[in-house]
């Protein structure tokens, strides 16, 4: 495959905020598309309950080990800590 052809995909981890007033972490490489697929109720079985939802935090990531780690670590935080991180 030619150098040109291959695209260098970003992943972004983000938090929405569901309707219930709860967090939801996640991770992708289509922001708009994942927001959408939320609100449309096939985004996750924990959005589709509680949503729509609104995109209250977001963070680039080189690749997907990144965005995973990340992701990882902000899903271990307590809610506290995770308001905090939003109003950065």
């Amino acid at each position: 495959m030619p150098a040109a052809s291959l695209k260098i995909k970003s992943w972004t981890v983000y938090i929405v905020r569901c309707a219930n007033g709860s967090l939801y972490t996640g991770i992708t490489n289509n922001l708009s598309g994942r927001i959408a697929d939320h609100n449309s109720g096939k985004g996750a079985k924990y959005t589709a309950a509680f949503g729509p939802v609104e995109l209250v935090w977001k963070k680039r990531k080189k690749d997907r080990s990144a965005a995973s780690i990340l992701e990882a670590a902000i899903k271990k935080l307590s809610r506290k800590e995770k308001d905090s991180l939003i109003k950065k």
